[in-house]
């Protein structure tokens, strides 16, 4: 096993933020210090956000608030990327109906369109991002004008948001109101899963390799396996130990850690599926009812050949601790 780190095979590391750097206002323990590492190494890093109430500007100025290298070039939101989007779709100084935050707003406005907030100012096209202040007006706004033929293009469709109290509702339930309400899906989504932050991150910084870093199967590891990039997993946000074993395809990082510290530890140790070292450790079997999981070592090592029983082909499956260390890390893995 190589003992170089994982980091050292990438050109690039784009980092999601929510759950990932921080939660909401409070940096992931070890995140801090994990990005000022890499600075220190001299290691291209960036960000890619798909939350949509903040600019760049502010966003970076939150992460070093927090003591996590960041400028706003460094910095990739969802906002951002609409509001490029839609410049390039209208004429300048079209009516825009923005549903979401004034960062959203000030976004449509940085590129030559024109916000507003009624129907009845004849919107061309709606942008709707995350705002925790969204409510039933807007709402209501967007609908008529979606109906009366505007262009509906959304941030991002995160379902949830990442909270130290556990997840709260994201854009995506905000999307799925107007998608009930319309009876249709949006024109246009312009966040992870979709891969053109990942992309964009890696022109700007011409990177031929990079990584990404995320906290959610849905959006980060499902938008870089759609860009044709590794991924790294870390469990410190949204998706857990079982919903890593029950990914499919289309959603399994490259990579699994507990935490950001993953970047700077061998890659064969956090590469998922793992294999079974020669010497032994954890042993999966099946013996017609579930697994049994038996053996010893780290926690995470059991989580990776539990992925390796599910991903071979069969369905994901209970599992029961054979030996008291199988036990403790079931426990500790939250699947016991």
């Amino acid at each position: 096993m190589s003992a170089a780190p994982l980091v050292d095979a990438y050109d690039l590391v784009v980092f999601d933020l929510d759950g990932v750097i921080f939660l909401i206002d409070r940096p992931i323990p070890g995140a801090v210090e994990a990005v000022a590492r890499l600075g220190g190494d001299g290691r291209a890093f960036a960000y890619a956000t798909n939350n949509a109430s903040r600019r760049s500007a502010d966003v970076a100025d939150l992460l070093t608030g927090m003591g996590v290298p960041a400028t706003a070039d460094q910095v990739l939101t969802s906002a951002g990327a609409a509001a490029t989007l839609l410049a390039e779709r209208l004429p300048a100084g079209a009516p825009v109906l923005v549903v979401g935050a004034p960062a959203l707003h000030a976004e449509v406005r940085a590129v030559g369109l024109v916000p507003v907030t009624g129907a009845e100012e004849a919107p061309v096209a709606v942008v709707q991002g995350y705002g925790p202040r969204v409510g039933w007006a807007e709402l209501a706004e967007a609908s008529l004008a979606v109906r009366a033929g505007a262009l509906w293009v959304a941030t991002n469709t995160d379902r949830t948001l990442p909270s130290p109290r556990g997840p709260l509702p994201g854009n995506g339930s905000l999307v799925a109101v107007l998608r009930t309400a319309l009876g249709r899906e949006p024109d246009v989504v312009v966040g992870k899963p979709e891969p053109a932050l990942f992309t964009a991150a890696a022109h700007r910084y011409g990177a031929a390799r990079p990584l990404v870093v995320g906290d959610r199967l849905d959006t980060d590891i499902e938008g870089a396996v759609r860009a044709g990039l590794d991924s790294l997993l870390v469990l410190t946000g949204v998706s857990g130990p079982a919903d890593l074993i029950a990914a499919p395809p289309g959603r399994r990082p490259t990579y699994v850690a507990a935490d950001l510290g993953g970047l700077f530890a061998p890659a064969d140790a956090l590469r998922v599926p793992g294999k079974e070292p020669a010497g032994g450790g954890w042993r999966v079997t099946d013996d017609g009812v579930g697994w049994r999981l038996d053996g010893a070592g780290a926690p995470l090592d059991a989580l990776r050949a539990l992925c390796a029983a599910a991903w071979s082909g069969g369905p994901a499956r209970r599992v029961t601790g054979v030996s008291a260390q199988a036990r403790a890390a079931l426990k500790e893995l939250g699947l016991d």
